[in-house]
């Protein structure tokens, strides 16, 4: 039996904050252009891969396609 037969959805879970910042990042945004508390959230939802961190000097960050 397969993965996919046994799980119908895989969900990801965010909070609130993190349900808002998804919403405001569809587009490309520098990372060092968020507030601070904000550039926190987006560190870990990096690491929950919602977000996608592009370069690496002064990195922008988008929301994940998934």
């Amino acid at each position: 039996m397969r993965i996919n037969e046994l799980l119908r959805s895989f969900e990801i879970y965010t909070t609130i904050e993190e349900q808002q910042l998804l919403s405001k990042l569809q587009k490309p945004t520098k990372l060092s252009s968020l507030p601070e508390r904000e550039q926190q959230v987006a560190e870990n939802m990096i690491r929950k891969s919602l977000l996608v961190k592009i370069g690496s000097k002064d990195p922008d960050v988008v929301a994940n396609e998934y």
